[in-house]
């Protein structure tokens, strides 16, 4: 972050990305120029404090100058800048945990060790969406054994937070969904609950269907909880239906 050519004044420019951490940048910017940086490259954003993976989209027209940056809402809300901060761009250096999607792309069996590095790397963000491809296709058809699948869950447990309960029998269910309509969660949560056993369901928004099961029960009340606010709900009703995207668990 010494290097005085590579900084760059933040501007906010209101992008919604979702989740993806996106960084734009003037065609005739002198970072872009002297460092090589072409849109989709993966390059690192810092700040004196803390720093993420973006990937570039290269602006030509006045929305920035060429001293300016910008990020997407996601991206800017990860770093915690504000407008006017000084920010510094720098190459990607490389992501050692790949050797491991890669040997695992060879059908190679993976320890413990190498899965959370995977892990590790994804939730921090260093991975592309062609990294993540590649490792879920390298996972996918009977590729892991029961060690390797044993060693992916404790990795993604390990990864986010967990909530402990103090009850003897605490219980989830599952279903494939995809299906519009199929809204068995609200039911079973519902009846589960009214026997006294605890419940806190988390479940997803849409995926391939017009509405995950999050997303339907957001019409009725709010699905998007912290972890306290989880705790409090479940202690009051004895389960809850929110949404796993904010709950910070299992990544």
């Amino acid at each position: 972050m010494e290097n005085q050519s590579n900084i760059l004044k933040y501007k906010h420019l209101g992008i919604y990305t979702q989740n993806e951490n996106v960084v734009y940048m003037h065609e005739n910017c002198h970072v872009c120029a002297s460092e090589g940086f072409e849109a989709l490259t993966r390059i690192r954003i810092s700040t004196a404090t803390d720093s993420i993976v973006a990937s570039l989209n290269v602006i030509s027209s006045n929305l920035l100058l060429t001293d300016e940056i910008g990020l997407s809402d996601a991206a800017a809300k990860k770093l915690n800048v504000s407008p006017n901060e000084t920010l510094y761009v720098s190459h990607l250096e490389p992501i050692k945990s790949l050797s491991h999607v890669r040997a695992k792309i060879y059908n190679q069996k993976l320890d413990y060790l190498a899965y959370n590095e995977i892990i590790t790397d994804i939730v921090q963000g260093n991975y592309s969406n062609i990294d993540l491809t590649a490792f879920i296709t390298a996972c996918a058809g009977n590729r892991m054994d029961l060690d390797e699948i044993t060693y992916l869950t404790k990795a993604m447990i390990a990864s986010g937070m967990q909530l402990h309960w103090n009850k003897e029998i605490v219980v989830d269910k599952h279903c494939i969904g995809g299906l519009p309509g199929n809204r068995t969660t609200p039911l079973v949560v519902a009846i589960v609950t009214a026997f006294g056993l605890t419940m806190p369901k988390t479940s997803s928004r849409a995926i391939t269907s017009p509405a995950g099961t999050a997303d339907t029960m957001e019409v009725f009340t709010n699905v998007t909880l912290s972890p306290e606010k989880i705790k409090e709900v479940v202690h009051k009703e004895g389960g809850c239906i929110v949404w796993g995207g904010t709950a910070q668990l299992s990544r």
